[in-house]
């Protein structure tokens, strides 16, 4: 039987029938029929059959109509739907902060694409929660039955179909939402970029699997707000505060003064200090030591983690699985370590530093340690400001202070395990001194020939400027009462 043998006849009236138009045509050796009560329905159909026959379209046996017609509609896919089914396929690849960070967006966009029904929305601060705790996070389906069943339910039949964010009026929606705070206030810069990748990439997803023909994103005119990454100086403690800093969590948990001396001194992330273990360092009798940094355990809430701990020991940040770091730490932080495995030895993990009861180091256990010590160091005057507020600005302070000893920035960013143009756009605003050596050049080049200074003349004068250039830093804490407010003598003016 050939399904492209049509053949269609004119349309037959037979009175006293209840359907009185009858549509004939003969499709693959048979002879088909089917009536209507009025000629313009006929006409209609017998016009859609032609049209189909001309266009080469194979019809059914079985049906005797085109097989493109009994094609199943196609299923609808909500946003809500394709939301989960993205975040179940990042899941496994990602960190538990970037799980919690991507629950977060999808679930602000997701309550902006639901339509509104003022008698079955749940509230949308519960509705945001209940998305963000179960509908985002496979790890913790809701349990049938519940409240928070329902409303992920609800959401999943009132969400927008994914079809519909081709429209700008509704992808603006979606943009204005991750622009707003729960509060109505507008969100800050960096949170909107955030959520913007997060609604980019689950589009993306969307044209991936078919659901889209293009990211709808690429074509809207809609501007990401810039936000600045540079690292405020007032947070940037000196040398001397450092110290100061120090020997006060001495007094308060002698315990972490080598793990904040490892923020400072080697600039390690609290993540990395936290994972490091007694194999990893090289402490010699003498001189330079060497960190081999290989692992971070930062922590989040237990849920967005696939050990169900609040720790997830993971690779370094933004780098390959199994990349290490090896980074050369001063003489003043191999007696800080030396010290601490001394005094409070190594336990069978290996792990240097823990918390209560032998736990992994917390945030909570050494936050609290750092704020009572920016007390007792700075005062009241000083602990009232952004100065070494968090202990990942000493790791900020040591940066600096590399950059402004003179410090190839591509051997620091290789210590720091940081790209150069991420260190130099965190840190551009706390380089001190470079601003008189650029300027010390400029005078020269624009000085004529003749007045021109000697050769030596330059080279003492580029010798200043790079010394002062290097020993330029945030203004130390004030001299102690013990000490005296006079010049030293070889500074007083001769008499």
């Amino acid at each position: 039987m050939n399904g492209f043998d049509v053949g269609i006849y004119a349309i037959r009236r037979r009175p006293g029938r209840r359907r009185p138009f009858e549509v004939r045509w003969r499709a693959a050796g048979k002879v088909r029929s089917r009536s209507f009560l009025t000629r313009a329905l006929a006409d209609s159909y017998r016009a859609e059959l032609v049209r189909a026959a001309r266009t080469g379209l194979e019809f059914d046996p079985a049906t005797g109509e085109p097989a493109a017609w009994n094609q199943p509609e196609p299923v609808t896919v909500t946003w809500y739907e394709h939301a989960a089914s993205y975040a179940a396929a990042r899941w496994p690849d990602l960190a538990a902060h970037s799980r919690s960070s991507l629950a977060d967006a999808l679930a602000t966009i997701t309550t902006a694409l639901t339509r509104q029904d003022t008698c079955k929305q749940p509230d949308p601060r519960i509705m945001r929660s209940v998305l963000y705790r179960h509908g985002f996070n496979p790890a913790r389906p809701a349990a049938a039955g519940t409240e928070a069943a329902r409303i992920l339910g609800w959401a999943r039949h009132a969400s927008v179909p994914v079809t519909d964010l081709a429209q700008p009026q509704v992808l603006r929606t979606a943009l204005d939402a991750i622009t707003m705070r729960l509060d109505g206030s507008h969100a800050a810069a960096a949170t909107i970029t955030r959520k913007h990748a997060v609604l980019h990439a689950a589009l993306g997803y969307a044209v991936e699997t078919g659901l889209l023909d293009a990211n709808p994103l690429g074509t809207l005119p809609w501007r990401v707000p810039r936000s600045s990454a540079a690292v405020n100086p007032a947070v940037v403690a000196s040398p001397d505060q450092v110290r100061a800093l120090l020997a006060a969590v001495t007094l308060v948990r002698p315990d972490l003064t080598a793990f904040f001396g490892c923020l400072y001194y080697a600039a390690l992330r609290p993540e990395e200090a936290v994972a490091l273990r007694q194999s990893d360092c090289d402490l010699p009798a003498r001189g330079w030591g060497m960190l081999t940094i290989h692992a971070a355990a930062p922590r989040t809430a237990a849920a967005w983690t696939s050990t169900g701990t609040s720790h997830e020991l993971r690779g370094l940040k933004h780098r390959p699985a199994g990349t290490i770091r090896t980074v050369p730490i001063p003489p003043v932080l191999v007696t800080l370590l030396r010290g601490h495995r001394a005094d409070h030895g190594t336990p069978a993990d290996g792990l240097l530093f823990h918390g209560t009861r032998g736990a992994l180091l917390s945030e909570s256990v050494y936050g609290r340690a750092w704020h009572h010590a920016r007390a007792i160091a700075l005062g009241p005057g000083l602990a009232a400001t952004l100065l070494a507020r968090r202990p990942y600005d000493l790791r900020h302070a040591a940066l600096s202070l590399w950059l402004n000893a003179g410090g190839e920035p591509a051997q620091v960013a290789a210590r720091a395990g940081n790209s150069v143009h991420v260190l130099l756009t965190v840190y551009t605003h706390c380089i001190h001194g470079h601003d008189q050596l650029l300027n010390q050049h400029i005078a020269a080049a624009l000085q004529p020939p003749a007045a021109a200074a000697p050769r030596a003349g330059r080279t003492r004068q580029r010798r200043a400027a790079m010394h002062l250039a290097c020993t330029a830093h945030i203004p130390a804490s004030p001299p102690s009462p013990t000490s005296s407010a006079d010049p030293p003598a070889t500074l007083r003016p001769h008499r």
